[in-house]
């Protein structure tokens, strides 16, 4: 699979994900364990889930930021000013050697287009003995917020292309990536997070602004197929007002 673009304004992408991602962000940037001295590297950092934790941490100065999508680096330098940000991709990070005590790529790995490539670079800006983090939601195992709308997808269309042959999204493959990327001491697990939705509606609506791969599927969809779809979905989830819970697979290792 290779690089996916995110060419959607912030708010859209945080009404699709950022309800799953902020709380995974809080999550995983404790998990990090950084000192309020260090500075962090967010790989991949989309409208800022995982950066405006950094912040929290480490203050503006001690955290950069990178994103392929230059409509997220806009929205993350009016929110946070104080952040360097820059446009560009995990493969080519346009920082120098040892710059930072950790590097963190949040949801990016499986939409990387070398992933190994991607976690050596993350590395390579990482001082010796700093931390490298990288997590992934579980598309291969069915813990995706995005599960639902797959299994309906691929109940109506079986040729439906789903996320779970991508990079990370199988138990241990982070794990994989990363000692392929020359890293040590990997350590692999998860974090789960619990999101309440008031309305089927409240669930359905992010998915018609065409973030990320089930969104470009649904804006391929005919008005016939995407009400198919739609009602698929509605008979897999439970009855409202529901929640769904997602688990993340997380890697940590050392420069």
């Amino acid at each position: 699979m290779g690089l996916v673009t995110f060419n959607v304004p912030a708010d859209a992408y945080a009404r699709f994900m950022g309800r799953f991602s902020e709380p995974l962000g809080t999550l995983f940037a404790e998990q990090a364990q950084l000192r309020p001295d260090q500075r962090a590297l967010d790989v991949g950092c989309g409208p800022g889930a995982l950066t405006a934790q950094l912040v929290a941490r480490l203050g503006a100065s001690g955290v950069a930021a990178i994103d392929p999508s230059k409509s997220f680096v806009a929205a993350i330098r009016s929110r946070f000013p104080g952040v360097d940000v820059r446009h560009g991709t995990a493969e080519d990070l346009p920082f120098p050697d040892d710059a930072f005590d950790a590097a963190l790529a949040q949801l990016v790995v499986h939409f990387m287009s070398a992933p190994v490539a991607g976690l050596r670079e993350m590395g390579r800006v990482t001082r010796p003995g700093g931390v490298v983090m990288a997590s992934v939601w579980d598309h291969a195992g069915d813990g995706s917020p995005l599960s639902t709308f797959w299994h309906a997808a691929r109940d109506i269309d079986p040729q439906a292309v789903d996320e779970s042959e991508r990079a990370g999204s199988r138990e241990g493959h982070l794990a994989e990536l990363c000692a392929a990327a020359g890293l040590t001491d990997v350590q692999s697990g998860s974090l789960s997070v619990t999101v309440p939705f008031d309305s089927y509606e409240q669930w359905w609506a992010p998915y018609s602004l065409g973030v990320g791969p089930a969104g470009a599927y649904v804006a391929g969809l005919d008005h016939e197929s995407r009400e198919r779809l739609r009602a698929r979905c509605t008979e897999l989830l439970p009855p409202a007002p529901f929640e769904l819970t997602a688990r993340a697979w997380v890697v940590q290792a050392r420069v």
